[in-house]
């Protein structure tokens, strides 16, 4: 993949989320009747800019595209004349500014909900939580997990997919618990096995919750019968056909499509070898596999899927699909229990019970955006969700700058009977930008670290 790859699908996510978010704060002002000046995607100098509605209001793409923001009518950045003065935002009520200010993150939320909910009315399809063959001396294996166990339940919570599993393994193992998993295996038996996952650490950095347990993803071996051709690839300019069963590459015998797909992919721009059967007949050809760009490493492929296996596909995935309804009712739960645990990340990395190694800056949300977008439409969409929902936690916390931090103000004022004093703010302000800052830093570092380690 070349850099347009990731930076192309990170500029759109970033993009909509920008909008979504500065719709939020935009839509709730002009339903208060304040006067929006300005509706900005990025910061610095205009690159585009145009003047629509009775208020004229400037629509503006900036150069500096990580952010944006809504200027209003306010009395404490410039003179406001005395007939539009019940439209200024510093003029509004309390409630009124809270529910402006709150906008912004509740439309990031929003969003990832409407975006998990079309997912699941519509259908996505899953891994099945079903295990292989457990690591040797793991903590999964001395707990009797065998090859082909398929997940039932962690602790009588339902899981339907790998990802959930995951999902919950990672939830449980910030409390250091001890969880009882639930399995049934091909001969229909069912078995609880008892998992401490008091030793697994959440961190980017290391192995991923699974990994550090024993537990691996079911990968049945799958033949190498060559299914679907790309238009012009090097396997249908080398002659080969869907329905071929390669038994050869060169003198390495093949027994199965990971070892075509790996013998492939050590070979970009040599010419190949290839045998395979057709209709029990042998036919030889010689092919070149295309270079290919993969997270820095350059790979081999000649343009070929490989063939349905029937049984095979139901047996790896399943399709999760609800009504309407039903849809809704997970979109929410999603986007809560992700909301809930980005928060609880958080507090625990102030306390330092987890890594701040956990940090992410725009690099590494590049490369999973490139990353989700070459895997498929419903990958990016939860991408998009899990970016949104960060974007709407982030900027709840209750920190000067941020939109939690104006929040946070409100609240004082509630209490006190009185705004904030201009003092008190511009010290809030310092603090915050130094927090920000020194949380960018972070991230920034964690990236550059990921870089070199990959």
């Amino acid at each position: 993949m070349g850099p347009l790859d990731y930076i192309l699908p990170f500029l759109l996510a970033l993009g909509i989320l920008i909008v979504v978010h500065e719709f939020g704060h935009y839509s709730v002002a002009r339903l208060c009747g304040v006067k929006v000046l300005r509706f900005s995607v990025g910061f610095g100098k205009p690159l585009l800019l145009r003047r629509f509605g009775a208020d004229q209001t400037e629509w503006v793409l900036s150069a500096f595209p990580l952010g944006g923001y809504v200027k209003m009518l306010d009395e404490r950045e410039a003179p406001v004349a005395s007939h539009e003065l019940h439209r200024a935002f510093n003029r509004q009520t309390v409630w009124r500014r809270i529910a402006i200010v709150a906008a912004g993150p509740l439309a990031n939320l929003i969003l990832a909900v409407a975006l998990y909910w079309g997912l699941y009315a519509g259908g996505v399809e899953e891994l099945r939580p079903r295990l292989g063959p457990s690591v040797t001396a793991s903590l999964a294996q001395q707990a009797g997990f065998a090859d082909g166990d398929l997940v039932r339940s962690v602790d009588g919570r339902a899981v339907e997919t790998w990802q959930e599993f995951r999902w919950v393994l990672i939830n449980e193992a910030l409390d250091k618990r001890v969880v009882v998993i639930e399995t049934i295996n091909d001969a229909r038996e069912i078995a609880f096995r008892k998992l401490d996952l008091s030793a697994a650490t959440v961190d980017q950095d290391k192995q991923d919750i699974s990994a550090q347990l024993g537990l691996t993803l079911q990968r049945p071996k799958l033949p190498a019968v060559l299914g679907s051709l790309s238009p012009g690839g090097a396997a249908e300019a080398a002659g080969l056909r869907t329905g071929d069963r390669v038994v050869r590459v060169g003198e390495l015998r093949v027994d199965d499509w990971t070892a075509l797909v790996t013998a492939v992919r050590d070979a970009p721009g040599q010419s190949l070898e290839i045998e395979v059967n057709r209709g029990g007949a042998p036919f030889v050809t010689r092919v070149v596999p295309a270079s290919v760009d993969e997270n820095g490493r350059t790979i081999g492929r000649i343009g070929v899927g490989v063939a349905d296996q029937e049984g095979r596909r139901e047996q790896m995935f399943v399709t999760v699909r609800y009504d309407l309804l039903d849809a809704l009712g997970k979109g929410v739960e999603q986007t809560w229990d992700t909301a809930a645990l980005s928060l609880s990340v958080m507090g625990r990395m102030i306390v330092g019970e987890v890594s701040v190694k956990n940090l992410s800056g725009p690099v590494t949300i590049a490369d999973f955006a490139g990353q989700s977008a070459r895997m498929g439409f419903s990958h990016y969409i939860k991408f998009l969700a899990l970016i949104s929902i960060s974007l709407g936690v982030l900027n709840l916390l209750p920190v000067p700058v941020l939109d939690g931090g104006h929040l946070l103000y409100y609240v004082i004022e509630i209490i006190k009977g009185g705004p904030v004093s201009e003092r008190v703010m511009e010290i809030g302000q310092q603090i915050g930008m130094a927090l920000l800052a020194a949380l960018m830093a972070f991230a920034f570092y964690n990236d550059i670290n990921r870089l070199v380690a990959s």
